[in-house]
């Protein structure tokens, strides 16, 4: 009986050549079909986000007490409540809330409309150019969430300092610091709160499908 060499063994079956389990259209495919499965998810998610805001909308517009926080606020300030008060302050809250349904609506579409042009047999750069598109459209949606939130502030502080002074109210040094305090850290907590919001809905999302970008890429500049 021949003697078994285990080294002669192991330098030829390292010296076999391995065969590749996928060829790179097949892992182009499988990448392709990822992605699109990725912004369907984005999708789907911007249009319950839509559904969501839009049954709170009608609910609060029902319930008409959306702005009693904040006319509360302005009570302790001093400012004398009215009808003329009141219907200025949900006027606000209606346009800021008819605003940000459109906003979220224009979104919704873009979403819809980046998802319906990714093909899985569609020519490499151009899908690369699809999901760079796709990212940047998630990201003015973010940005553009915390900027509505940035204008209801805003418009909420002009409208303090417009009734401060239609009804003559002077605050002292400490209640207008403290006023002003208390909205810009509101405001930060608010704008930390929707980022990690969109940072663990969409961000988890999102890393994959840059995770497939890279890939992507790899395979492309591989081709050329």
């Amino acid at each position: 009986m021949p003697e078994f060499d285990l080294d002669s063994f192991k330098k030829t079956w390292q010296e076999q050549p391995v065969q590749p389990k996928y060829d790179n259209n097949e892992i182009l495919k499988m990448l392709n079909k990822k992605s699109r499965n990725y912004m369907k998810y984005i999708f789907w998610i911007s249009v319950v986000e839509f559904l969501f805001f839009s049954v709170l909308g009608v609910f609060y517009l029902i319930q008409s007490n959306e702005s009693d926080s904040f006319l509360n606020i302005l009570e302790k300030m001093g400012v004398q409540k009215d009808n003329q008060l009141v219907t200025k302050l949900d006027n606000i809250y209606l346009i800021i809330k008819i605003l940000s349904l459109v906003v979220t609506g224009f979104f919704v579409l873009k979403f819809y409309q980046n998802y319906r042009k990714i093909k899985v047999e569609e020519d490499l750069k151009l899908f690369i150019i699809r999901i760079i598109t796709f990212k940047k459209t998630v990201n003015a949606f973010i940005l553009t969430n915390i900027g509505l939130l940035l204008i209801l502030i805003t418009a909420l502080i002009g409208f303090t300092f417009y009734i401060l002074n239609a009804q003559h109210i002077e605050l002292d040094s400490s209640s207008f610091t403290g006023f002003i305090v208390g909205i810009v850290v509101s405001t930060i907590l608010c704008v930390i709160l929707i980022w990690i919001y969109y940072r663990l809905v969409y961000g988890i999302i999102m890393s994959r499908l840059d995770k497939n970008l890279n890939q992507l890429k790899e395979i492309e500049s591989h081709e050329n």
